[in-house]
């Protein structure tokens, strides 16, 4: 038993994050394989070869994933996390697995609504049980390393087609289904909940029963947090439209084409964030030890990087200058990255960290959705790149703002530093 106390002090929270880590993997993964994949599916589905339609397929995903992220925080901070994270696995694979079977557009639709819904309900669950099982000296790296999970996913997707034309679509959608509601039985035999998980620490080691809605009051009622969103928001901006629209702006400004425009630019984001969020990680969770404010400013140099990165990105025309900004990005953006939920945990308790992460996923999603259709008319317009660079405007400011507003008080805010 002894040993076992050992374990699960020293090397259980590690455990943690390497099961999560996969299923970061299989989130992004799943959701992004059908991106790459309209020109085979639209063979055996006709509907497809419209492109609204398929824009459509890709929307609805993205607003009902933005829209129940809210409320997929509040569940993860009332119900067991481990239970939530292995059945929302189970549907989102589930889901990806009846693709294989689909004839029509209508039934992709309903799907890609049902997968929106499933994947929402991770994210928050996930980095709250990382923060839990990570309080003090390791959060940051940990949040960090799991976030490398989303990008190595993400990647992955993109060689949907790839598999697609080696095989078919349905064997691709059938074959990575399988591998996630499998990967969710290893779940139920290892994650674990933390014990502590709706029973924080409060006065005379009470249970207290929180109103369901009394989270986004307390959040909402904090200046700090609205800080903490907009400070998330504004990045996404950009975020999302290296997501979108690198590849195009690669292609135009060097002059090459996409399927060289492509791979390189999606393959120089991921390892630049990849370092990022490793070396962010490691820097804020020593930072902090001696400064209370060390996330913050590791947050904010990451954020600082990524504004000449923009400037380069919009107008660089060479690809030392290009690459040079992308590289700076990926390594900015992965840096703030890796600190967004242990910011949070310096200015929210454990019971409302979950919901606090839902808001944040929530307005950077519909931040996603708003700059991916500006960027859409500057492409047709001729301006992707001038506006591109302007992106840096909006960053600049969220930085001001966050390093003279956020002062945490502590490392890692309990239920008992607030009123009951």
């Amino acid at each position: 038993m002894g040993q076992l106390n050992i374990t699960n002090k020293k090397i259980y929270p590690w455990v943690v994050v390497g099961l999560l880590w996969f299923v970061a993997l299989l989130n992004y993964m799943d959701r992004q394989m059908l991106s790459t994949m309209r020109e085979a599916m639209m063979i055996d589905i006709h509907e497809l070869e419209a492109a609204a339609n398929f824009g459509r397929l890709m929307a609805i995903f993205l607003w009902i994933y933005g829209l129940m992220s809210p409320v997929a925080g509040m569940i993860a901070d009332k119900l067991n996390r481990k239970w939530l994270i292995t059945g929302s696995l189970f549907v989102w694979s589930a889901v990806t697995f009846l693709m294989s079977y689909c004839t029509s557009f209508e039934q992709l639709y309903v799907l890609r609504a049902i997968m929106g819904i499933s994947e929402a309900l991770y994210i928050p669950a996930g980095l709250a049980l990382i923060a839990d099982f990570h309080e003090g000296k390791t959060r940051s790296l940990a949040v960090g390393i799991h976030m490398t999970g989303l990008y190595v996913g993400q990647a992955l997707g993109g060689f949907g087609a790839t598999i697609a034309g080696g095989y078919s679509w349905q064997s691709t959608f059938h074959f990575f289904g399988l591998i996630g509601i499998i990967y969710s039985l290893i779940l139920i035999a290892f994650l674990r909940e933390k014990k502590t998980h709706s029973l924080a620490p409060i006065p005379n080691n009470k249970k207290i029963k929180v109103p369901v809605f009394k989270g986004l009051i307390v959040l909402l009622s904090n200046i700090s947090f609205w800080v903490i969103l907009l400070y998330f928001a504004t990045p996404s901006l950009p975020g999302w439209a290296t997501k979108n629209w690198l590849p195009t702006l690669f292609a135009g400004s060097l002059d090459i084409p996409m399927e060289q425009a492509g791979p390189l630019s999606t393959i120089t984001i991921a390892a630049a964030s990849f370092i990022g969020v490793i070396f962010g990680g490691i820097l804020s969770d020593r930072w902090v030890q001696r400064n209370l404010r060390g996330r913050v400013y590791t947050g904010a140099i990451g954020l600082a990087l990524t504004i000449p990165a923009l400037f380069l990105l919009g107008f660089g025309e060479n690809i030392v200058s290009v690459l040079g900004g992308a590289i700076f990005f990926g390594v900015g953006f992965g840096m703030f990255d890796a600190n967004n939920m242990p910011i949070l945990c310096q200015f929210v308790p454990p019971r409302y960290r979950a919901t606090g992460y839902g808001l944040m996923n929530m307005t950077g999603v519909f931040a996603g959705a708003f700059i991916t259709n500006i960027l859409g008319k500057s492409t047709d317009a001729g301006n992707l790149g001038r506006d591109f660079a302007m992106l840096a405007v909006g960053v600049a400011v969220a930085l001001v703002l966050q390093l003279i507003f956020l002062r945490p008080k502590t490392i890692n805010m309990n239920d008992d530093n607030l009123q009951t």
